[in-house]
């Protein structure tokens, strides 16, 4: 595409702000209809988050994303911010802040910012900044040692949903694999997904991770119906199974999609762990891959 002949002026502006991220980048530009708006979980840029927070969130957002789901919340702080500050950082980049990942908190207790130690604020700091969901991200290999703990996981999920709830605001678990890996002849999520409220726990499928556990996400959807409104999508290279970008791996993501509804998608958000490439090259090839897939 001819940028100067095609866009508009006011398109050329932001083709030029995207094209300073880096130059091989500029010929994504706005080749693909705008879909749904596309989500980046942060974690991917962790390392460029620590240089300088500002700057990352700039080009974030140059590349096209619009929502953003976050991570890392400790002592009342957002990447050693309050609410209010980090709320008005992003509404300068118009990125929505849809999502936060936090942790169990069960190993750690002196974690303040978890399920488990100080709950009610870390809701509230969510509230202030305009998450629409509190995720649980991750249990420790300290915290899953048996079928046990997950059930006690049952409770502590629900607990933490009925705080999100008041607060008007949405709880959910986001997997890896090791949920999908028998214990005691049991699969932990079939307590996660199986035995918790349903209107107090939703779940954010992490597509790589379902795949590296060699199930169907269809599957699930069949299974929980309308317990997925957030999806991790991230793509599994061909040859070693490590993080790839969007679209250039082994998950068929047009097909998984297709099934949106059943799952009862409402936000999805990009994540690459681990990239190959330069991190902002990664994530402006996914983009634009997840654009081209118009869902």
């Amino acid at each position: 595409m001819n940028v100067d002949e095609k866009i508009s002026r006011k398109s050329f502006i932001k083709a030029s702000a995207f094209a300073l991220v880096t130059p091989m980048l500029s010929r994504f530009d706005f080749e693909v209809q705008k879909t749904s708006n596309v989500g980046l979980q942060l974690y991917t840029l962790r390392d460029a988050i620590s240089k300088d927070l500002e700057g990352t969130l700039q080009k974030v957002a140059a590349i096209g994303y619009k929502e953003v789901e976050l991570f890392g919340y400790s002592e009342g702080k957002f990447f050693g911010k309050t609410a209010k500050e980090l709320k008005a950082l992003l509404a300068k980049y118009k990125l929505n802040p849809v999502s936060g990942h936090y942790g169990a908190g069960v190993q750690n207790s002196g974690y303040q910012g978890s399920l488990s130690n100080g709950w009610e604020k870390a809701v509230d700091d969510a509230a202030e900044l305009g998450h629409k969901y509190v995720v649980c991200a991750y249990l420790t290999p300290g915290e899953r040692k048996s079928i046990e703990d997950y059930k006690k996981y049952v409770d502590l999920f629900n607990k933490a949903g009925e705080v999100a709830k008041k607060a008007g605001l949405q709880f959910a678990y986001h997997n890896h694999d090791f949920e999908f890996q028998k214990l005691n002849d049991e699969l932990p999520y079939d307590y996660i997904a199986g035995k918790t409220d349903p209107a107090l726990v939703k779940l954010e499928l992490d597509l790589y991770w379902v795949a590296k556990a060699g199930l169907d996400p269809v599957d699930l959807f069949k299974q929980y119906p309308g317990r997925f409104p957030m999806w991790h999508v991230k793509d599994m290279d061909k040859g070693d199974q490590s993080f790839a970008e969007v679209g250039t791996g082994s998950i068929d993501f047009k097909r998984i999609f297709a099934q949106r509804k059943l799952a009862g998608l409402t936000n999805f958000f990009v994540e690459q762990d681990v990239s190959k490439r330069p991190v902002f090259d990664a994530i402006a090839t996914s983009f634009k891959n997840v654009k081209a897939l118009k869902v």
